[in-house]
């Protein structure tokens, strides 16, 4: 057992450092720019002895008093075979990880096999070689671990007075590498963590330890205060009512943000309201947004003859993240989205909520499945009358992987929309399109494809020329007159960078169009969490809500708030101050597109960022964020 154990220590360093060397050198322009390896190895050397050691603590401790058991031999041959295919798979899978998502695996590998048919659908049609490449690697992974661990020899008996000193020498060394220090507290990613760069920060841990702690942080979800520090309660609610525009103290103590927001438009009959959620769609591919190819025409003509906000960013990098701020206004946190959420399942704000009371019908449309991501549970807990997912479309003209194409769900919003003149009932539907998304797939005959057919530009393309289709023949509908339509992407389609947040990823196109809504082009600065409080205000709608974004018929906020993984970015103006786990909060001076001057901390600016991450924890946890029954 000792002499396995042994080599199985050396072997699986040698395996993960291997894999850090190749990784580096895949991302050398990366690393040599944040100070090349040294730092990278010292750090991924501390995670790899705690992993390592977490593996092996078992056998290596109880090994003075069972080594000379057969039995015991073979049961650590096996369980050393199955940490080190497990330990080698997470770094093999680990390149493909960061070609998406630019870190290596994480919480949403985990999540991911939540869905296995849809996962393994787009595995399968986008990612061919990789799984081939991924399988041969495997294959041998297994062979040698067979041939290093299958037999470990049956070792000598120890003497009866060696065994509880070995033992407990042994368990010294396994706690000791554990903690990875002699300080207060033990090692985790932010101690070995010594970059801008957060993939190179992901890089200095290994992949198993890295969705290890995933796990971990799953199961104790997250409070912004744990992450990134505490301020009194009082201050917090006075510094986020404020920015908000919101009376300080508030008009109900209970639900501090609960406010009547009057539109700032009449109308004799409130205005229908839908929201165009647009899978993946960045800045990046707009022209009109600075995006260096032309793929979205039709948006950036549709962007002319609308509200038009050049400097929109989404608050997160996943749709999930897009679908909470849209929906319900509500401001990101380093937990899981409040879809997920056990405590926002139920009597939870959405526009669906609080349009109910002013006779709206609300449905979400999706191409899709709605169980993905608990969109559905969500919805139909939170004010939403109507699902329409794939299983109710009939006889779509395209189904990929991800569900039925976008012009198959414009088609089914164009039905609905029409259905909803004809019994005279306003209605609030969310609409959101699932073509641009890997392994990118879209039907045949609609785009001129440029190169290889199955690439994020063609189905950018395709996304845009249906959106063009949809509002072609929207405008010529008895619904145009009455209705206004949000424009927006969720997201990204990858956010990367070798910054603590790679602001131009979070940019997002946002359009407000109708047949009343004037052209204008807006620079403000604004979030994805100010879109609903307006939509509100153009249709008409006198509503009660907790929403802390700004109608932005009445007054601008410049400022926009980003969570990236565990990093709350808050750019107010050309400032930008970044709140980190356990460190410090850092500031820079920004400007567009990828321009990052280090600045002294401003600790007005930094309260205000921290009151706002802390904000929406306190929300959540103190079921806060409804509108109380009895107002």
């Amino acid at each position: 057992m000792r002499n396995a154990t042994l080599i199985f220590i050396l072997a699986s360093f040698l395996l993960l450092v291997g894999s850090r060397l190749a990784l580096a050198a895949w991302q050398w322009r990366r690393v040599r720019k944040a100070g090349g390896l040294r730092p990278l190895l010292w750090g991924g050397l501390r995670i790899d002895a705690h992993q390592i050691a977490v593996l092996v603590a078992l056998p290596a401790v109880l090994s003075p008093w069972l080594a000379h058991i057969p039995a015991a031999a073979v049961a650590t041959g096996i369980w050393l075979q199955v940490c080190w295919v497990v330990l080698g798979f997470l770094e093999i899978a680990t390149p493909a990880f960061i070609q998406e998502y630019d870190t290596r695996p994480n919480r949403l590998f985990v999540e991911y096999l939540k869905h296995p048919r849809e996962v393994s659908g787009m595995l399968w049609r986008g990612y061919k070689r990789e799984l081939a490449g991924a399988l041969v690697a495997l294959i041998v992974l297994v062979v040698i671990g067979h041939a290093l661990f299958s037999n470990p020899p049956v070792e000598a008996r120890w003497s009866w007075w060696l065994m509880p000193v070995g033992s407990l020498a042994i368990l010294a060394a396994v706690i000791l590498a554990i903690r990875g220090t002699l300080g207060h507290r033990p090692i985790n990613p932010s101690t070995v963590a010594y970059s801008n760069d957060g993939l190179l920060n992901a890089l200095a841990l290994n992949s198993l330890y890295n969705v290890f702690y995933a796990i971990y942080s799953m199961k104790h979800e997250k409070s912004a205060g744990a992450v990134y520090g505490r301020m009194p309660g009082e201050r917090m609610q006075e510094i986020a009512l404020t920015c908000a525009g919101l009376p300080y103290p508030p008009a109900i103590a209970t639900h501090p943000s609960v406010h009547v927001q009057a539109p700032t438009r009449q109308r004799s009959r409130p205005a229908n309201i839908v929201i165009i959620l647009e899978e993946s769609l960045g800045a990046q591919y707009s022209a009109a947004l600075g995006g260096a190819q032309d793929l979205t025409p039709h948006l950036d003509a549709l962007a002319r003859q609308g509200w038009a906000f050049t400097r929109a960013y989404a608050t997160g990098t996943r749709s999930v993240r897009g679908l909470e701020a849209v929906t319900a206004g509500f401001l990101p946190t380093p937990a899981q989205a409040v879809l997920k959420l056990p405590a926002a399942q139920r009597g939870f704000f959405t526009l669906a909520a609080g349009l109910a009371g002013h006779g709206y019908h609300s449905r979400f449309i999706y191409g899709g499945e709605s169980h993905f991501d608990n969109m559905k549970g969500f919805f139909l807990g939170n004010g939403f009358d109507e699902i329409v997912d794939l299983p109710d479309f009939k006889n779509p003209a395209f189904v990929g992987t991800w569900g039925a194409s976008d012009e198959d769900m414009f088609t089914q919003l164009d039905a609905k929309l029409r259905a909803d003149v004809e019994s005279n009932t306003p209605s609030f539907t969310l609409a959101f399109s699932v073509s641009n998304h890997s392994p990118w797939e879209y039907p045949a005959g609609r785009i001129s494809v440029q190169g290889n057919p199955a690439t994020v530009e063609n189905t950018v393309r395709y996304a845009d020329w249906a959106l063009g289709q949809f509002f072609e023949r929207a405008r010529q509908a008895p619904y145009w007159e009455d209705t206004i339509f949000l424009i927006v992407a969720d997201h990204d389609s990858r956010v990367f960078g070798d910054t603590l947040i790679p602001v131009t990823h979070f940019h997002i196109p946002a359009v407000i169009l109708g047949a009343d809504i004037e052209a204008r082009r807006d620079d403000s600065i604004i979030s994805q969490i100010d879109l609903p409080p307006t939509l509100l205000s153009l249709a008409g709608v006198s509503c009660t809500h907790p929403m802390l974004g700004h109608d932005l018929t009445r007054s601008t906020p410049n400022r926009a708030i980003m969570q990236y993984e565990n990093n709350y970015g808050y750019m107010k103006g050309d400032d930008l101050l970044v709140l980190l786990p356990g460190k410090p909060a850092v500031q820079f001076r920004y400007s567009m597109p990828e321009t990052f001057e280090p600045a002294s901390v401003n600790p007005a600016l930094a309260e205000e960022a921290l009151a706002h991450a802390l904000w929406p924890s306190w929300a959540y946890r103190e079921t806060r964020y409804c509108v109380p029954v009895d107002n």
